[in-house]
């Protein structure tokens, strides 16, 4: 039979914490960090930070440059250091 590991270390709690916040965590790493969380209060903050910084990201009134710009700006950057390089 099969040992159920459901006790994890810190980083990997972390790490599910933030692919929970994207929402790539699956239902049974989302269980396991749920039982983490009871017992460590270091990664009930993490958690408690990373939430309100993912809620406060999507409430921003941010603009980000869409892929065609930044790929022009990464060409005109490329060829800048060319013209610089010795």
């Amino acid at each position: 039979m099969a040992k159920i590991k459901f006790l994890i270390p810190c980083d990997e709690a972390n790490h599910t914490c933030d692919k929970t916040q994207y929402k790539e965590a699956t239902l049974w790493e989302k269980i396991k960090l749920n039982i983490h969380l009871i017992y460590c209060r270091a990664c009930r903050d993490y958690t408690k930070k990373n939430t309100k910084l993912t809620s406060k990201i999507k409430v921003s009134k941010i603009d980000c440059l869409d892929k065609k710009v930044k790929e022009t700006m990464k060409k005109d950057f490329e060829n800048a250091l060319k013209d610089h390089v010795l």
